[in-house]
């Protein structure tokens, strides 16, 4: 579109986009709780179906004020997946047990990464094809993008609707005749009487976005710690080095073909090593995952600070490119990996499992407001570094992985394995022993995974969607 490669627009027209999910998540959260989660995830699809269109006009035919009709496509479809991002990580959490709902969501983004394989993969064989300067070789990814939310909005109406949404919206025949059909007579109304009993005692919490950033109130702890997970994953560097991988691998030496056909290589160990996600999430923890994709960072950063230094002067030490290149390569492929499989899902998942269901969706959306906002500055920021820092912007996502892992440790609570419920008795304990430390709290059990609980037990902890599996199997 006439921009040229080192223009500082590069990184505005990039990061815009999650602005616009900033302003989605809060738009379609409170449509998704007003209304319910089905249509708010209608109308989430609908406003990323039509920002896609608006991007692919963009300049087709016309080259007037084309860059700023891009620009709208951009915000247009943020705002819709902002609203995705928002609402479906809250959907899934209560259609799902408690021993299950990491699983689900890692899940969920591995699929993500199938799609950023399968979008690479267009982008790039187009771009082989028909050359980098062809307006279609960005045009029809873009477009092929629309099978998606349209696919999904086809046959949405077959979804379920969450059976909270609708005891917390007094619709109680709904909900009871729902959690029938999916788990039958027996089990369907025990796990009502459940979600009844939750939903008397949260009756008459309504909580504001207001309230959620109040020092005091009841919900500002969990809050802080989702502004905490999303700040901390942005800090991890990892949501740049996605968006300029090519980047990466040719500061290590190699030409922009080969790059982007490493960055290809890259992407698909990605999809492979995310198995290894949902695999652990519900098995170890949430905090395991974390700390141990922060430790895994770190280490990386170091070496490709030291790959890239390498890199970066290997004429005048007389070393080959691939001396350096290869084992930079592999630890780049290892940091993608280990960023999937802690920190990718699991901070979108917390949120969904901290905050009472009078607050889940804000506190969601809340989640997504931060991730927009640090993407934006990250995703703004990495080309200029790139530019003037090269090879230490390595360095500096070192570091800044120190600061992710050690708040991490400090402060956030484990909530897998637990019910909604019981993830509200650290916020009452923390506040009682008057400490957001987690060791600190109820002698650190939040720190660990709980043990299984005794039969007859267990709360929620049949999914609610087993029935409907067992029977299509």
């Amino acid at each position: 579109m006439g921009i040229a490669g080192d223009d500082p627009q590069v990184g505005v027209i990039v990061s815009v986009y999650y602005l616009g999910c900033a302003v989605g998540a809060v738009l379609f959260s409170w449509l998704a709780d007003k209304h319910g989660r089905k249509p708010g995830l209608f109308g989430c699809l609908a406003t990323t179906s039509l920002g896609n269109l608006i991007m692919f006009i963009a300049g087709l035919g016309y080259s007037r004020g084309a860059i700023g009709v891009m620009y709208l496509g951009r915000i247009v479809m943020g705002i819709g997946v902002g609203g995705v991002d928002s609402v479906v990580p809250v959907y899934s959490s209560e259609l799902n047990s408690d021993g299950a709902r990491g699983k689900a969501l890692a899940k969920e983004f591995q699929s993500n990464i199938l799609g950023l394989n399968m979008a690479f993969a267009i982008n790039l064989g187009l771009t082989v094809a028909l050359g980098k300067r062809n307006e279609w070789a960005w045009r029809v990814p873009i477009i092929a993008m629309q099978i998606y939310p349209v696919g999904l909005l086809i046959f949405i109406q077959r979804l379920p609707e969450s059976p909270r949404w609708f005891i917390f919206h007094d619709k109680r025949e709904d909900a009871q005749n729902g959690l029938k059909v999916i788990l039958g007579d027996e089990d369907g109304e025990e796990q009502y009487q459940d979600m009844q009993k939750a939903a008397d005692n949260e009756r008459d919490e309504n909580v504001s976005y207001t309230d959620m950033f109040t020092p005091g109130h009841k919900q500002f702890h969990p809050t802080m710690i989702t502004v905490m997970g999303q700040v901390n994953q942005a800090l991890t560097g990892y949501g740049a080095i996605s968006v300029y991988g090519p980047q990466i691998f040719e500061l290590l030496g190699y030409g922009v073909r080969e790059s982007e056909y490493l960055t290809q290589g890259n992407y698909i160990s990605y999809l492979i090593l995310m198995t290894l996600a949902w695999l652990l999430v519900d098995a170890v923890g949430r905090r395991t995952v974390l700390l141990g994709g922060s430790g895994v960072l770190i280490i990386s950063f170091f070496l490709l600070t030291l790959f890239g230094g390498l890199a970066v002067h290997r004429a005048d030490l007389g070393i080959p490119i691939d001396a350096v290149g290869i084992p930079g390569i592999i630890v780049l492929y290892i940091a993608t990996g280990a960023f999937g499989i802690g920190w990718l899902a699991t901070v979108w998942l917390i949120p969904t499992e901290i905050f009472p269901t009078t607050a889940r969706a804000q506190g969601t959306a809340v989640s997504v407001i931060i991730w927009g906002l640090a993407n934006f500055a990250v995703t703004l920021l990495t080309p200029i570094m790139f530019n003037n820092l090269e090879y230490l912007i390595f360095l500096v996502f070192a570091f800044t992985n120190i600061i992710a892992g050690l708040t991490t440790y400090l402060y956030c609570p484990e909530s897998g394995g637990r019910s909604f419920e019981e993830n509200q008795e650290f916020f009452d304990d923390a506040k009682e022993v008057g400490t957001w430390r987690v060791s600190k709290v109820r002698k650190g059990d939040f720190k660990y995974m709980p043990y299984p609980k005794p039969d007859g037990q267990d709360g929620e902890t049949q999914p609610l969607l087993r029935r409907v599996a067992d029977q299509a199997s």
